[in-house]
């Protein structure tokens, strides 16, 4: 992992974390605020890194450790949060604070470039998290060559990032989790048939919400609402996704939303609205055990959607929510990072796309004149 300034990751948190010393270690990593509302679901990044500087007890069975020699290292993760960053300094092109952004992805890049290690790969081995789909917007095609960690491909084109190279990474939830689902009857329980609760207008595919409001209005066991993302709205969702036996998950601004995970951590059926959609740990986890798939098609029939969940079996409902529980932890994000969590299986995935990236970097050699021959020469 490089050591870069505190300007390219947790200077961006808060005051505080920007004077802090340098470089950042274990012992002066600033814990992620608390108050960072629906910031939260994009930092990925921040996780990622500090399980690195995480030293360990020795006992841990962990994916990626952080070696001192880089030349023994399998890979580099370059830490700028390039999606806080985003958050952090304007929201569109025009305003002013987004030349702050836009000057950080310019440093970075400058910066790699010079480094021997991007050099010798041509970014190849290096890993790079851009969770927000407008993170590192300026300069992202200068990195197409990188392992880059994202949360699904809505805004990038097939000639720079793909499932072949890259790593689809769930967003962080920012409801909390369920601890203790432990219901004697869960189907019962919850007497909510489909919740919905979120931003209604949307770009793209994210546009079905708009239809889907109109659709689902006025149905008595259907609770779809309009609502953005405060502290206090959040606290509504936990509630009303622990009470609802189905959480609709249609397309945001890009296929995947937070929605999701929130629904996961709470063990509440996800009803997946979708024509293209990638998700994490796909090769390891089989979605089908516990979540329900619509086209959009489907979704925009009247009364379709609702009538398949009124038919939906009981049994097999069960048999999802206790999957649920079996694999939320695999969307937990925490420092120390725990087994099998989100900072642990994210790591594994990108220990599968290295042995592409390594013969990428061998077959680019062939074409590179040795020094010694220079030298013969």
């Amino acid at each position: 992992m490089y050591d870069l300034p505190r300007k390219f990751h947790v200077g961006m948190m808060d005051r505080r974390s920007f004077e802090g010393p340098a470089p950042v270690t274990a012992d002066n990593l600033p814990p992620w605020p608390s108050n960072s509302g629906i910031k939260k679901q994009h930092s990925v990044e921040y996780w990622l890194m500090a399980s690195l500087l995480y030293g360990g007890n020795g006992n841990e069975d962990r994916e990626a450790v952080r070696v001192s020699d880089p030349e023994s290292a399998e890979s580099f993760f370059v830490p700028f949060f390039s999606s806080l960053s985003f958050n952090t300094h304007g929201h569109n092109m025009t305003d002013p604070e987004t030349e702050v952004d836009r000057r950080l992805q310019v440093e970075l890049l400058e910066f790699l470039q010079k480094s021997k290690y991007y050099q010798r790969s041509g970014g190849r081995d290096h890993v790079i998290p851009m969770t927000h789909p407008n993170a590192f917007r300026f300069l992202r095609q200068e990195l197409n060559a990188s392992i880059l960690i994202v949360v699904d491909f809505g805004r990038y084109p097939k000639t720079m990032s793909s499932l072949s190279k890259d790593v689809v990474a769930p967003y962080v939830h920012v409801v909390d989790s369920f601890t203790d689902d432990d219901a004697l009857d869960p189907y019962e329980s919850r007497t909510t048939l489909l919740f919905f609760r979120g931003n209604t207008v949307r770009k793209d595919q994210g546009k079905i919400r708009i239809k889907l409001a109109k659709i689902l209005s006025g149905i008595d066991d259907v609770h779809y609402e309009k609502s953005v993302a405060t502290p206090k709205n959040i606290i509504m969702s936990t509630e009303g996704m622990r009470s609802s036996k189905f959480c609709l998950h249609p397309a945001g601004d890009t296929p995947s939303s937070c929605r999701l995970f929130d629904a996961i951590v709470s063990h509440c059926v996800p009803v997946i609205v979708s024509d293209k959609i990638e998700l994490p740990y796909e090769d390891e986890i089989d979605y089908s055990e516990f979540s329900i798939f619509f086209s959009m098609k489907e979704a925009l029939e009247p009364g379709y959607l609702v009538n398949q969940l009124r038919q939906f079996p009981k049994d097999r409902w069960v048999e999802m929510w206790k999957q649920l529980k079996n694999i939320s932890h695999h969307f937990e994000f925490q420092y120390p990072p725990k087994k099998e969590d989100g900072v642990n299986m994210l790591w594994r995935q990108v220990k599968r796309k290295l042995p592409r990236a390594q013969l990428a970097i061998h077959r680019s050699r062939r074409l590179k004149v040795p020094d010694w021959w220079q030298r013969r020469r």
